[in-house]
């Protein structure tokens, strides 16, 4: 037996809102260097950066059947994340089902195995990450199972959570837990434009994050060239 799950909890729109255009190493950092995706799950062309809800989907290796019951699932603004039950590179989307999706307004793929038809999809500007890019194609043969928790790339992802996803990767931000992140993302961001316009004064790193005290504790001594 398989399940769809239907009516998945969603983030509010106003805080899905507020995550566009964030980066994913800011993500990453601010809700304490977790939920980052495997460093092959790659965008198929560039510029590319997308955010919002999670619908996931279990597709059979080889079989691409339960994408299609998925975009039913979908809603404007959603991602959708695809996982095989085994390992899988197949090519188990194209530039049709990009179609469908983009009719119901999502705006993404995160897939942990192969896509094909990429020189359509980046002219339709149908964003996709995946672990490859494979010609061979699916057969529809295999249920499996429609918005459950997955495993994609080594992160545990939850229909409903955030997913964030740009030029450098892929990370999931937990549904009950994005509004936190979201205020510690805001912090981190001005903290950043303070060091910046510290760094772009001249200022060293030693000084800016007070580092030589520390590094002096670990036992590191200048001496000049002549006295060694």
């Amino acid at each position: 037996m398989a399940i769809c799950v239907t009516d998945v909890p969603r983030p509010d729109k106003e805080l899905v809102a507020k995550y566009q255009g964030t980066e994913v190493a800011t993500v990453h950092e601010a809700q304490g260097r977790k939920g980052l995706l495997a460093d092959y799950m790659r965008p198929i062309y560039k510029p590319a950066k997308i955010a919002g809800p999670a619908v996931t989907c279990e597709v059979a290796p080889g079989d691409n059947w339960m994408i299609h019951v998925a975009v039913e699932q979908c809603q404007p603004g959603d991602v959708l994340v695809v996982k095989p039950t085994s390992p899988s590179v197949d090519g188990f989307f194209g530039d049709l089902l990009a179609t469908s999706l983009k009719a119901r307004g999502v705006v993404g793929l995160i897939i942990e195995g192969g896509v094909r038809d990429t020189a359509t999809l980046t002219e339709m500007n149908f964003p996709v990450w995946s672990k490859t890019v494979f010609s061979q194609g699916c057969v529809k043969e295999t249920i499996a199972n429609v918005n459950v928790p997955v495993t994609c790339a080594g992160a545990v992802i939850c229909p409903g959570d955030m997913i964030v996803a740009d030029e450098d990767g892929v990370v999931v931000v937990k549904r009950d837990e994005a509004e936190a992140v979201w205020t510690k993302v805001e912090q981190r961001v001005a903290n950043e434009e303070s060091k910046r316009e510290r760094f772009e004064n001249g200022e060293l790193g030693l000084d800016v994050y007070n580092m030589r005290e520390r590094l002096a504790a670990k036992g590191l001594v200048y001496i000049k060239y002549d006295e060694q």
